[in-house]
């Protein structure tokens, strides 16, 4: 018999709603379908200025925009279990991430929206959501929580592997060989975020395609020694950091960005993250044998060439090893909602730094029917 999950995430880089539809029979993590959900321009723009910090705004308008996710990403589930013929009372349960209107664990705090209730109601099915604050009530970051999942996926008895998510926001899991050893992982600061936010203010345009437009610009290894100044980096993990942090204001901080042309800025944000990746690999797993990228920036061939440039070891995508890189984190939801329901942990404490190991998110019981009313 299958045994269902359904995981829904929607990441940094505000672009839309993954779905997957994944088969943990035999505990393995077979991926049965998969659907995309882009936002329109007036979400992206809402979110973008919901998300900003020290934004003043309307509890209506946060409300509102908490119930249209919400009906969203039911949406996204009712169109994925249609394509894949599955009867929502199949599915056992759904993971929800939702989307990251502030994440900020030194206070201690981190809000997803995308109201679950809704989602719960709406489809039948039961629903885990509001991972984050358990694993920060736990005196962790809330973050990154997709390590647990990569543990279970891609690690390997025959080789160290680091596994680089590159979302909005870039992070690292390192599984050692011997799996007596602890996994470590953590954000590594700017993934896609920045690139995105500068092509949109000069080319509105929501991402460089390819990293097209970066490679036609000089990169100023200055201005990027100089942006590596930021003490984030040097923080030791475990940490988790967001696009609240990690934002043009924070740019602006450094240096004047307009007395600069515009294409060697993109060029210089791009080698940012890539150089920031290999940097924290080098430092904190050395030992690496192989490294496996997902998230979008796996599309940007300008990134990954850079990437291969500054370290030594193979640099492929994580689609040969039993996950394409755009399923990744939709998948890990649809786990971690498995682990919450067998009454599991979900995080790791060594990557979150949690005091322990706790179980994830909270439960909103679907229909028993397994249908909507």
């Amino acid at each position: 018999m299958p045994e269902l999950y359904i995981g829904l995430m929607s990441g940094t880089s505000l672009d839309g709603i993954d779905a997957a539809l994944v088969d943990f029979k035999d505990n393995n993590a077979q991926l049965v379908g998969f659907e995309y959900l882009p936002f329109p321009d007036y979400i992206q723009n809402t979110i973008q200025r919901l998300s900003k910090p020290d934004t003043l705004i309307s509890l209506k308008e946060y409300g509102a925009m908490d119930a249209k996710l919400g009906h969203l990403f039911t949406e996204i589930v009712h169109t994925l279990l249609a394509k894949t013929n599955i009867p929502s009372a199949s599915v056992c349960a759904i993971g929800s991430h939702g989307l990251t209107i502030y994440h900020a664990p030194e206070i201690p705090f981190s809000l997803q929206i995308g109201d679950p209730n809704i989602i719960a109601e709406s489809t039948g099915i039961t629903t885990v959501a509001d991972f984050r604050r358990r694993d920060i009530a736990a005196n962790g970051q809330g973050a990154p929580l997709v390590p647990a999942f990569h543990q279970a996926v891609f690690h390997s008895p025959d080789e160290h592997r680091c596994i680089v998510n590159i979302g909005g926001i870039a992070n690292i899991t390192v599984l050692p060989k011997p799996p007596s050893k602890n996994v470590i992982g953590f954000d590594t600061g700017p993934g896609n975020t920045l690139m995105d936010l500068w092509i949109k203010l000069h080319r509105n345009q929501p991402y460089d395609k390819n990293g097209a437009w970066a490679k036609t610009g000089k990169i100023n290894h200055d201005l990027v020694a100089l942006l590596k100044q930021d003490p984030y980096f040097n923080i030791a993990p475990p940490k988790s950091t967001g696009k609240e942090y990690f934002s043009l204001p924070w740019v602006y901080q450094y240096f004047d960005a307009f007395s600069y042309k515009a294409e060697d800025i993109q060029a210089s944000l791009c080698v940012l993250t890539a150089t920031s990746i290999c940097d924290a690999i080098k430092k904190h797993a050395p030992a690496t044998e192989r490294i496996l990228i997902c998230g979008g920036g796996i599309h940007n061939d300008y990134l990954l060439e850079l990437i291969q440039q500054h370290i030594e070891c193979p640099v492929e995508s994580t689609e040969q090893y039993g996950a394409h890189p755009d399923h990744v984190e939709a998948m890990a939801f649809a786990w971690l909602a498995r682990q919450t329901l067998n009454n599991l942990p979900g995080n790791l404490k060594e990557v979150t730094g949690a005091n322990k190991s706790v179980i994830l998110g909270g439960v909103y019981q679907g229909n028993k029917k397994g249908d909507p009313d």
